[in-house]
């Protein structure tokens, strides 16, 4: 019953909008190259799912490797600024004014480096869109820790490497976490658009741009489903983590 209630009302907003938008195409009559109806987008992705879906996990190896090591960059750098105040207030000020950049107009430069066709050129841009925010919320976890906890650990007198491993890591776990839920969506985003700049033709982005371009927008929708089905996928391996390695944090008990 809990379970209707929690996904009741998404589902049927959800299949409404289904509704309303295969309506509103056939009585509008807007052609298919425009905006093809859902039924067509999904038969014509029964068609193409040999190819769309090889398209799909291609990209999600490139959204996947920069998600990897841009996390774990992150997470380094933001080891660094915790323990070292000169990295946290003298690096701190660029790494946010970094992250509001447009990350994704490396993807012609990551091109030139790398080449056009090889995955590593994706990955870099996606690992830059993913530092930051990683980074951010990993270093705000690890120091803001109450007062009273890094006393009681100093009264025990343990090392800063004990308080580390007892105190600040867990605290900053959620932190984490909250970050990889954005990342996630990022590295997608990431990769799907930096490999309209170039990329192999059996990426995904590069699938929906021709798509696009040759006006088959039913092709060019079920490459989209694709992407949202992946990158759903992502989160709820996220959330999954997340549950299984803090539920003792309030967010998630019950």
């Amino acid at each position: 019953m809990t379970s209707l209630r929690k996904w009741g009302p998404p589902t049927l907003v959800f299949l409404a909008v289904l509704a309303a938008w295969e309506i509103w195409v056939r009585v509008a009559g807007i052609q298919g190259f425009l905006l093809p109806p859902p039924s067509e987008v999904i038969t014509t992705l029964r068609q193409e799912w040999n190819v769309v879906w090889a398209a799909g996990f291609f990209t999600l190896r490139e959204a996947l490797g920069g998600l990897i090591g841009g996390s774990v960059l992150g997470v380094l750098a933001a080891f660094a600024a915790s323990r070292w105040v000169v990295i946290r207030e003298g690096v701190m000020p660029f790494y946010v004014a970094m992250g509001a950049a447009p990350i994704v107009a490396l993807a012609p430069i990551t091109n030139q480096w790398f080449g056009i066709t090889n995955p590593v050129s994706k990955m870099t841009v996606v690992a830059v869109m993913v530092f930051f925010p990683v980074m951010i919320n990993m270093t705000r976890g690890l120091g803001d820790v109450g007062s009273d906890k890094l006393d009681l650990m100093k009264s025990m007198a343990a090392s800063e490497a004990g308080t580390l491993r007892k105190v600040r890591m867990p605290n900053a776990l959620p932190y984490l976490f909250s970050a990889l839920k954005v990342a996630v969506v990022l590295s997608l985003i990431g990769a799907i658009v930096a490999e309209y700049f170039g990329g192999s033709r059996d990426a995904l982005g590069v699938y929906i741009s021709q798509q696009a371009g040759l006006t088959r927008m039913a092709e060019a929708w079920s490459g989209i489903v694709v992407a949202t089905a992946l990158g759903a996928a992502l989160q709820l391996l996220i959330v999954l983590a997340e549950r299984l390695l803090i539920p003792w944090h309030p967010s998630l008990r019950g």
